[in-house]
Order: C-alpha cells, then sequence, then structure tokens
C-alpha cells in the first residue's frame, strides 16, 4: 500500500485539487457518499492520478483529515499567540472555536469523520484520536496554569465542555451553547482554584464573560 504523504508537505498541483475538492465532499456530503469518480471529476483529472497520489480512497481521507487537524491548529495557535497562560487562554480556546464553527456548517469535521470510519482500521482514525488528545492536553495545560488543584480533571472537563458546545450549537440547534460553555469554564475553573487556594478564585470570578 502507497504510503499516505505527509499532510504538510505541499502535493503536484494536480494533487492540491483532488485535496481541496475531496475536503469539500468529505465535510458536506461525508466519506461514504462521496466517490473516488466524483471527486476526480470535479478535479478535472483522474482515478488513476488520484491513486498515484493517495494511494487509495482511505488514504485520501486520512490525508484530508491531516490536513484539516493542521489547519485548526495554526488556526487556534495563532489566537492564543501573546494571551496570557492561564484563564486567559482558556477563554481564548472558546473565543477560537466559536469563531472556526461561523464557517463550519456541519459541525466538527473530526467527528463526522470519526462516525462514519470507528470501529474499523482506517488510518483517518489516529488523526481523528489525535487531535482530540491535542485539544485535551492544551486545557489541561492551561489548567495547570491557572493553578487549579487537579490540573487533569479540570482540563478534562473543559475539553468535554469544549466537544458538547460543538454538538450543541450544530446538532442541538443551541445558538449560544459556546458562550454558556465559555461561562461554565469559568465557573469550573472558579471552583478548582478555590479548591486549591481559597480566596484566589474572587479574581476568577470578576473576570469578564464574553
Amino acid at each position: 500500500m502507497r504510503t499516505i504523504p505527509d499532510p504538510a508537505a505541499a502535493l503536484t498541483p494536480a494533487g492540491e485539487r483532488i485535496h481541496d475538492v475531496a475536503a469539500r465532499l468529505f465535510y458536506e456530503r461525508g466519506i461514504r457518499a462521496t466517490g473516488v469518480d466524483l471527486v476526480a471529476d470535479e478535479a478535472g483529472t483522474t482515478k488513476k492520478t488520484l491513486y498515484d497520489r493517495f494511494g487509495s480512497k482511505d488514504g485520501l481521507v486520512a490525508f484530508y483529515l491531516g490536513r484539516r487537524r493542521l489547519r485548526w491548529q495554526r488556526f487556534v495557535l495563532d489566537r492564543l499567540d501573546g494571551v496570557a497562560p492561564g484563564l486567559p487562554r482558556i477563554r481564548a480556546m472558546y473565543d477560537a472555536l466559536e469563531e472556526w464553527l461561523a464557517d463550519a456548517s456541519r459541525g466538527c469535521g473530526f467527528v463526522n469523520a470519526h462516525a462514519e470510519i470507528a470501529g474499523t482500521d482506517h488510518p483517518g482514525l489516529a488523526v481523528v484520536h489525535a487531535e482530540k488528545a491535542w485539544a485535551r492536553a492544551l486545557y489541561v495545560e492551561f489548567s495547570r496554569d491557572a493553578g487549579v488543584a487537579d490540573p487533569e480533571i479540570v482540563g478534562t472537563g473543559l475539553f468535554l465542555l469544549h466537544e458538547g458546545a460543538v454538538v450543541a450549537s450544530t446538532a442541538g440547534g443551541v445558538a449560544d451553547a459556546i458562550a454558556v460553555a465559555r461561562q461554565s469554564a469559568r465557573a469550573l475553573i472558579a471552583g478548582a482554584v478555590a479548591a486549591a487556594s481559597p480566596g484566589a478564585a474572587d479574581s476568577v470570578v470578576a473576570e469578564p464573560v464574553r
């Protein structure tokens, strides 16, 4: 089986067209509903070129998820640049999520993909799991910076608020889901900071909600 290209590497012009078309169709229509014939046709190329570049449809899906992961991570890190550690970065994560979802009509592309490829040996699963682990690790790091008593538990809780807000704002139709998650995160941090250092939570509670 051909090795899947590095998502961070540039492709040939034909490879980039194939990826761009596949990324749009996989997100808008779903992975199973999108065949390689359609991708090749809309990209103005052939199935042979697609297989030459990506090895298989599974390889193309894994590459698409890898590129999406890189794009999301760069987006988040750009929004975190220059933001103070602790609560400000936690708040900035929810701000970044809200901005990202403004252009994501079908919610989280990783969750959508997981729903279609879970329970298989699909190479894209490792990409999905790595993305979620990365986001959770950020929340744990920021919780530790905030001085909470148990950053692993609190950070995981913040990550679950993040993931729940994604589902609620799309599938659940809760328009203010991210704002509620942001406010809930502040309350969670305040309680955790108070447990670690009684009285220190007052400064957290005083933070404005956006």
